[in-house]
C-alpha cells in the first residue's frame, strides 16, 4: 500500500470515473486502474462497483476513501513537522463560501490577506453548502465559510460573526416611510426568494413561518426566480415584482441602494444567521486558518457583530 495508491482511490471516489481520475492524477488510465485493483486485492475488499457506464463506491469503499484522505493529510503534516521552520502561510489556500456570503465578504478580506500573507494566494469558490461540505471532506478545499448549523464528523467550526436579515423594498413601496417592519408582515407581501438548495431561503422561511404557505404557491413569478442569485432578485425588486429579504452585508452592495431601493430593519424577532469558518480537524496549516480568521474579524462590515473570542 502506497500513498500514491491512496491518492488514486480518492480521485476515483471523487470523479466516479477512472478516465477523469487518471487525468486529475496525471497518469494513464491503465496505470491508475491497475493500482486501484492492486490495493483492492491487498485489502481483500471491493472499493468500487464497476459498471459499463458508471463507477459506484461501495459502503466499505467509502470508509476506505475517507481514511485514505486522513492518511494523506497526516503524511503532509509529517512533512511539515520535519521541515522545521516551514512557513504555513506559503502556498495557495483553497477557500469556499456559500453564494450568499462569498460575493460580499471576499472583497473585504482578499486585499487584507494579500498584505498579511502575501505568499498565500486564495483560490476561491462559491457553491451550495452541500457541495462545499463534500469538497471540504475530500480535501479539495482547505476551508469553507458557511452559515450555522453545520455538523460534520472530523470538521471544526468556528463562529465568525452574526448577521441580521433586512427587508429590501422599492422606494415606491408603502413601507418607504418606515424604519422597520415586523417580520410577520412579510407574509402579506409578494416575497421573492432564492431557489431550492440555498440555505438562506430556508433561514428566511424559518424566520417567517407565515411565509411558508405563500412560498409553496406554484405561481408564475416564483417559477422565474428558482435558482436565482441575490443580484437577480434585487433587480426584480427594483422592477416592481415584490420585496425580498437579504443578509445585511448584501443589502446595499450595488447602485440601486440609494436611488431605487430602501432597506428596512426586521423586528419581533430580528432574524439573523451565524456565519462560521469550517475546516478539517486534521488540516496541517493551522496558522493559515488563523490568518484567514483574523482578516475576516478585521473586515469592518458595519452591520455585523463579530465573534472575537475563540
Amino acid at each position: 500500500m502506497t500513498l500514491t495508491e491512496l491518492r488514486y482511490i480518492i480521485a476515483v471516489a471523487r470523479e466516479r470515473h477512472f478516465g477523469r481520475a487518471a487525468e486529475s492524477c496525471f497518469v494513464s488510465q491503465p496505470t491508475l486502474s491497475m493500482a486501484v485493483k492492486k490495493l483492492e486485492d491487498e485489502l481483500g475488499v471491493s472499493i468500487f462497483e464497476r459498471n459499463k457506464n458508471e463507477i459506484a463506491i461501495t459502503p466499505v469503499g467509502q470508509r476506505v476513501a475517507e481514511q485514505a484522505q486522513r492518511v494523506l493529510e497526516e503524511a503532509d503534516k509529517l512533512k511539515q513537522i520535519s521541515g522545521e521552520g516551514k512557513n504555513q502561510l506559503a502556498g495557495a489556500f483553497s477557500l469556499g463560501a456559500i453564494y450568499t456570503i462569498g460575493p460580499y465578504l471576499f472583497p473585504h478580506i482578499i486585499p487584507s490577506l494579500r498584505k498579511s500573507a502575501p505568499d498565500m494566494p486564495l483560490v476561491i469558490e462559491e457553491n451550495f453548502t452541500v457541495r462545499l461540505r463534500e469538497k471540504l471532506k475530500n480535501g479539495l478545499l482547505d476551508a469553507i465559510i458557511i452559515a450555522l448549523p453545520f455538523d460534520e464528523p472530523g470538521i471544526v467550526t468556528l463562529p465568525l460573526y452574526e448577521e441580521p436579515f433586512v427587508a429590501v423594498v422599492p422606494t415606491s413601496h408603502a413601507w418607504s416611510g418606515r424604519n422597520a417592519v415586523q417580520t410577520g408582515e412579510l407574509a402579506k407581501e409578494h416575497l421573492l426568494l432564492l431557489g431550492e438548495g440555498h440555505c438562506f431561503r430556508d433561514q428566511v422561511l424559518q424566520a417567517c413561518p407565515e411565509c411558508k404557505d405563500s412560498a409553496l404557491t406554484d405561481s408564475p413569478v416564483r417559477q422565474t426566480i428558482e435558482g436565482s442569485s441575490i443580484e437577480t432578485i434585487r433587480h426584480m425588486v427594483v422592477s416592481g415584482m415584490g420585496i425580498t429579504v437579504l443578509p445585511c452585508t448584501a443589502a446595499g452592495a450595488d447602485k440601486y441602494a440609494r436611488r431605487l431601493l430602501q432597506i428596512k430593519r426586521l423586528e419581533n424577532p430580528e432574524p439573523q444567521r451565524c456565519v462560521a469558518l469550517a475546516w478539517r480537524s486534521s488540516y496541517p496549516r493551522p496558522k493559515a486558518i488563523e490568518a484567514l480568521r483574523q482578516v475576516i474579524l478585521s473586515s469592518n462590515m458595519s452591520c455585523v457583530k463579530y465573534t472575537r473570542s475563540v
